[in-house]
């Protein structure tokens, strides 16, 4: 059960104390407080832990502070959708919308190699309106001889140029709590110029500890990865993990998986799973069609496989893309087969658009075809 108070509930007031001690007397209940702080207000939600089905709806209502109560069930409590539940769909984070109905596009590096690509990245970006980027600094590699990024080294100039090009949010993998902090002592050093997303890899996404660390922070977003090996429940479970530590910042990314039936490609597409998360769930949906497709490979009609593949997970309703692109990908240390080349990007920018109209088109007539 879910807790919503009235906005900017103050933790000191006599009503606020006298919810918690009631809280605190219902037997075999748990409370755990989660506060949002806005730029123009704070939202408190209140979770109770424990047998709430005998709890009544109507005299939890009913307690100081209480705006509305939910009801929730036992998969996803946090994140999930829920009878009733009209919790938002999106978050806001450095002046970038992040929600079920928007679309955002991570172009960039999938390992940070030298300063010069960072630039010719960002500027590129830039000059299509751009206020978004993936930049990769620690690299998890299935080899242990393998280039495993750069770390903490590169940061500051990352940082430093994302500041000159107006690149407001950077989606940036960490294997470790470690590469937490080394990037928020960046962020200061450079004068906090950007905007961080900490990315969750497939490989992490059952590590549990790590996931309960990430989620215990609240400074920086969190885009988590489906496992390559597991079902999607438990991967749904593993961002819950987030969202249960109070980070509830979060966004799911769909990364194919790990099969030979898929090939070709890298993985198997799994994008037909964008309209079952945000059923399931309030998170944000993100495609990565780079390591889904792994190559730059292109159908008869001249698309690329990464292209069209990217349509597919719009069309139904993704809200992020998070995709490779590199000046030289011959020269890239990480994943040049399947990085895009920088003059492709207004054509992948203006194929998405297409796509997305298609897909606003498309819930538009089922809006339509409702109400008759």
């Amino acid at each position: 059960m879910i807790l919503i108070l009235i906005p900017d509930t103050r933790p000191d007031s006599p009503e606020y104390k006298q919810l918690l001690a009631h809280l605190a007397n219902l037997p075999g209940i748990s409370s755990r407080v989660h506060t949002e702080v806005g730029i123009e207000k704070s939202l408190t939600e209140v979770y109770l832990i424990g047998n709430t089905k005998a709890l009544s709806v109507e005299e939890i209502s009913s307690l100081p502070c209480v705006e509305r109560v939910v009801r929730v069930s036992e998969e996803y409590r946090v994140l999930g959708r829920h009878k009733n539940d009209d919790r938002p769909t999106h978050f806001d984070y450095n002046g970038v919308r992040f929600g079920q109905d928007t679309l955002n596009v991570f172009a960039g590096l999938c390992a940070v190699d030298s300063l010069e690509h960072v630039e010719m990245m960002m500027k590129a970006l830039r000059d299509h309106n751009q206020v978004c980027t993936r930049m990769g600094a620690y690299k998890p590699r299935t080899s242990p001889y393998s280039f495993q990024g750069h770390g903490k080294s590169c940061l500051p100039y990352v940082f430093d140029l994302a500041g000159k090009y107006g690149i407001k949010v950077i989606a940036m993998e960490i294997t470790h709590e470690s590469h937490v902090e080394e990037i928020r002592d960046a962020l200061y050093q450079t004068g906090n110029p950007t905007g961080v997303m900490l990315q969750i890899g497939t490989r992490n996404t059952q590590n549990f500890e790590l996931l309960k660390i990430v989620g215990r922070q609240q400074d920086f977003p969190v885009l988590i990865k489906r496992g390559f090996g597991i079902t999607l429940d438990e991967s749904l479970n593993a961002a819950e993990y987030l969202a249960s530590e109070g980070n509830r910042k979060v966004i799911f990314g769909l990364r194919g998986m790990k099969t030979n039936m898929g090939d070709p490609h890298r993985n198997f597409v799994d994008f037909a799973h964008v309209s079952v998360v945000r059923r399931l769930t309030r998170m944000p949906v993100c495609i990565d069609p780079s390591h889904s497709v792994g190559a730059r490979t292109a159908s008869p009609d001249g698309i690329l496989d990464i292209m069209h593949v990217t349509a597919q997970g719009i069309i139904e309703g993704a809200n992020m893309v998070l995709v490779d692109f590199h000046p030289v990908p011959s020269k890239a240390l990480v994943d040049g087969p399947q990085a895009m080349l920088i003059k492709e990007l207004p054509h992948f920018l203006e194929d998405i658009g297409i796509a997305r109209e298609a897909y606003i088109q498309r819930a538009a007539l089922a809006e339509r075809y409702q109400q008759v």
